[in-house]
């Protein structure tokens, strides 16, 4: 664990607790007066996105993401990292397990004077803001990849098991994007509970929604690629049955010939024909001839 003053005023104090271990907890919770479940709460990696009001105290449990590309996609845990803040009117105290652009970004910012009139508060809604920042960078990065995928499968006419179990996981990786989103709504909502501006409520909710849409809208363009692409790979399968079933009709009627001259009969006349081989030659070169002739009216 490592404690770390962020930055500090004559007005408020900015604690920020990395990597928090379990027995940890009561030293901080003791220190900062804080209740040892909600603590608990930031070092489960799946727990939800929530928020509480105590008071004097109010928690946001967040998520951000995180462009680490992990090998299963199971849980919320493997696109996002979860940051916890703990506001009061002269703290914020934030709990992460690693390190993230958003801090990074905000203590430049207070370095440098761009967040007006700051405090815990309004610090909480720069949070917010590069969490955001942070699902609209992802989204740009998983519409690159959409994009080669879909040129891959209609501009190179790429089609193998490969490809289908890329686009299931890449849809596993919205999905899971959108639901982490969807579960954010009520730290979101909370955020009227602060001394702010509506207006910077309400361009934070816009945000939010805007997030929301954004992963919907691919979550649906995800969903059409893989339809279309099972239904690619159906019409290739049913182009080569067709061309198994022109070629068993080419060849059905010559291999009856072939097989009906084949038996060990005395009295097959033909057999012993000067002409016999020659002219069974000739059926067998005319039933293809015709059936080529007919297949090609046909268009098949």
């Amino acid at each position: 664990m490592a404690v770390n003053i962020l930055y500090e005023t004559p007005n408020y104090k900015w604690i920020d607790v990395l990597d928090l271990k379990l027995e940890e907890i009561p030293e901080i919770s003791s220190k900062y007066n804080i209740n040892h479940l909600l603590l608990e709460d930031c070092i489960d990696p799946n727990h939800l996105p929530k928020f509480e009001d105590l008071g004097d105290l109010k928690f946001f449990l967040t998520r951000l993401n995180t462009s680490t590309e992990r090998l299963n996609l199971n849980t919320i845990s493997d696109i996002s990292t979860k940051l916890g803040i703990f506001l009061r009117e002269n703290l914020i105290l934030t709990v992460h397990r690693a390190e993230n652009d958003a801090l990074k970004n905000i203590i430049k910012d207070l370095s440098a004077n761009k967040i007006e009139n700051a405090n815990p508060y309004k610090i909480t809604l720069k949070f917010a803001q590069e969490i955001f920042k942070s699902f609209e960078a992802e989204n740009e990065i998983l519409l690159d990849q959409l994009d080669k995928m879909e040129n891959e499968i209609f501009l190179k006419n790429v089609s193998n098991s490969s490809q289908i179990k890329r686009l299931y996981r890449f849809k596993r990786k919205v999905g899971l994007n959108l639901k982490v989103l969807n579960l954010s709504s009520e730290w979101i909502n909370s955020l009227e509970k602060l001394p702010l501006e509506t207006i910077e409520i309400k361009d934070i909710k816009d945000s939010y929604k805007d997030a929301i849409s954004d992963f919907d809208h691919l979550n649906l363009q995800t969903t059409s690629l893989i339809s279309l692409f099972i239904a690619l790979s159906d019409q290739k399968a049913n182009q080569v049955m067709k061309m198994l079933a022109i070629y068993s009709v080419y060849f059905l009627p010559i291999t009856f010939i072939a097989g009906l001259y084949g038996m060990n009969f005395d009295n097959m006349p033909e057999i012993h024909s000067k002409y016999g081989y020659s002219i069974t030659l000739g059926i067998m070169a005319t039933i293809v001839i015709v059936t080529f002739i007919y297949m090609r009216r046909k268009k098949w």
